[in-house]
């Protein structure tokens, strides 16, 4: 299964570093990945394969949304199709 995470919120440095380590903890792979800064905030969107992941998607998420608190930042995770779904016109 693939996701599409968001992470948004003031730049500062750590937030790559700490939102790829929580993957790499769960064994999640990038696909494909785009982070800029706009002004004074920091935006990354990243496609992932959870297929290898052992743990469940909501723990995945709870741990997600956890360490994006201690950054400072909003994470959101959606599953692929959910996403798609949602961004159809």
């Amino acid at each position: 299964m693939r996701a599409i995470i968001t992470v948004i919120g003031k730049d500062k440095v750590g937030i790559v570093a700490g939102i790829t380590t929580e993957l790499t903890k769960y064994n999640i792979n990038i696909i494909d990945i785009n982070q800029t800064i706009m002004e004074e905030f920091f935006t990354m969107v990243l496609m992932v394969d959870l297929s290898k992941a052992k743990e469940s998607f909501d723990e995945i998420k709870k741990a997600l949304v956890l360490e994006g608190k201690s950054l400072g930042v909003d994470v959101k995770i959606q599953r692929e199709e959910i996403f798609n779904s949602m961004h159809t016109v």
